[in-house]
């Protein structure tokens, strides 16, 4: 009886140690089989990404390359134009830059989507500038030759009126009135022929100096060692403008957004040409222009301190800013 009893029960831990072991054989082809599945769906997702991104990367090189020959199509004999195309293919390869960065980190691929469907509008926008700066030069410059015609009839026309009775004198008051007008509408055109005809400068440098005990000037950046301003740039070449005297006004506003200015050191007021507004200057600087791009300075020495902070600086040239830049002074 004892030898039964021991055999049932030898029985039955070997049945629960192969049920024991069924369980876990069970458990792990299940892990397995859901492991196996996931690793197929992540292979798929990264060949989709990978697919998707090489796509992304031919549709980008496509639009580029386009946009860019697109771009240089359209240069002329303009240099203000020339210079604009120059600045909108520079945006253009940042742009890329940028979507190119998107694209090489796959989480991003949804945003390089968005970013390269907005280059096309970017490139369309770019172009109506380039058409529409290029229609206003020639229209104001057509329109100018008109109204120099018709101001000169209608002179010739007076100095006959002139001549004639005295009961022509209404048709002669109706002639000055035309010509008033017409005085008029040329002043308004003027004013956009001024704008278009602006002289703008590029790579403005602005730093605190000091002079040496030989007088030759360092540069310094701490406010405390600074007996001087000096503002260097490079002025560009504009065929819309005449040649002869030309000035820049260079504002100087310190760290509390005041114009430095001292009447006594050559420190005036211009008239803002956008705004009508009557703006301080600091300094003022005149050169001859002959439509060739140059470099000028300009220094300001007020003797006295200078605070810490950041100073900006805006150049103008008839009125409208030609140029902008800030320094800093520790």
């Amino acid at each position: 009886m004892t030898n039964n009893t021991a055999s049932a029960s030898k029985k039955q831990q070997t049945t629960a140690i192969a049920a024991v072991i069924a369980v876990v054989l069970l458990g792990l082809c299940t892990f397995l089989l859901i492991r196996n599945y996931n690793l197929k769906s992540e292979n798929q997702q990264l060949s989709s990404n990978y697919d998707e991104s090489e796509q992304l990367k031919a549709d980008l090189e496509k639009q580029y390359y386009e946009a860019l020959s697109e771009l240089e199509g359209m240069r002329g004999s303009n240099e203000e134009l020339n210079a604009l195309i120059e600045q909108q293919k520079v945006e253009l390869t940042s742009q890329k830059d940028k979507i190119d960065g998107l694209i090489a980190n796959k989480s991003q691929l949804t945003k390089a989507k968005q970013e390269l469907s907005q280059l096309r509008g970017k490139v369309d926008q770019y172009v109506a500038e380039i058409n529409q700066l290029r229609g206003e030069i020639e229209q104001l410059t057509g329109v100018n030759i008109e109204l120099n015609e018709k101001n000169q009839n209608l002179s010739t026309t007076l100095e006959s009126e002139r001549m004639t009775t005295a009961d022509l004198s209404s048709q002669r008051a109706l002639l000055v009135s035309e010509k008033e007008a017409l005085e008029k509408n040329n002043s308004t055109l003027s004013k956009k022929v001024n704008i278009a005809s602006v002289i703008k400068v590029n790579n403005i440098e602005a730093e605190g100096i000091k002079l040496r005990s030989n007088g030759k000037p360092v540069s310094k950046s701490f406010a405390n060692n600074v007996e001087q301003l000096r503002v260097c740039f490079e002025t560009s070449n504009n065929s819309v403008a005449d040649e002869g005297t030309e000035v820049y006004y260079i504002r100087i506003l310190n760290p509390n957004g005041e114009t430095i200015a001292i009447e006594n050191l050559g420190s005036g007021v211009f008239t803002n040409g956008a705004s009508g507004e009557e703006l301080k200057y600091t300094m003022a600087k005149e050169f001859e222009y002959d439509h060739k791009a140059g470099s000028l300075c300009a220094s300001w020495a007020p003797q006295q301190a200078f605070a810490k902070g950041t100073y900006e600086v805006e150049i103008y040239n008839k009125g409208y800013l030609a140029g902008s830049t800030s320094f800093k002074l520790k």
